[in-house]
């Protein structure tokens, strides 16, 4: 059984820092992409950074340059490091990965994690 383990999540100031992890526990063969998803109150669910095997990387328009996402596939883990917070970053965040949990690597399933408060505010 494979889980989604994130944590770092907390309340910072605004132009504050956090660093989210989620590490993927249990019988991982492969990890491909791994993204980062938050959700507002009352609003969808919208992706904020993603990163494939070959470490190419994507953000949403409104954290481009100001978060950072990151892997270390020795410990199936990525990293969200956010910089200069802003309230509108507050939300659940949720790290999503797609896992090859037997040998067949081109099988590979979606995992949610169980999601990671952000609150910023003064």
């Amino acid at each position: 059984q494979v889980s989604l383990v994130e944590s770092g999540g907390g309340l910072v100031q605004p132009g504050g820092s956090l660093r989210l992890s989620c590490a993927a526990t249990g019988t991982v063969f492969e990890i491909d992409v791994m993204t980062w998803y938050r959700q507002a109150p009352g609003k969808q669910r919208e992706l904020v950074a993603t990163i494939d095997r070959s470490h190419y990387t994507d953000y949403l328009d409104s954290v481009k340059g100001r978060f950072t996402i990151s892997r270390d596939d020795t410990k199936n883990t990525i990293y969200l490091q956010m910089n200069s917070l802003k309230p509108e970053d507050a939300a659940v965040y949720y790290c999503n990965a797609l896992i090859a949990t037997t040998i067949q690597t081109w099988r590979k399933k979606e995992f949610w994690g169980q999601g990671t408060q952000v609150a910023v505010s003064s």
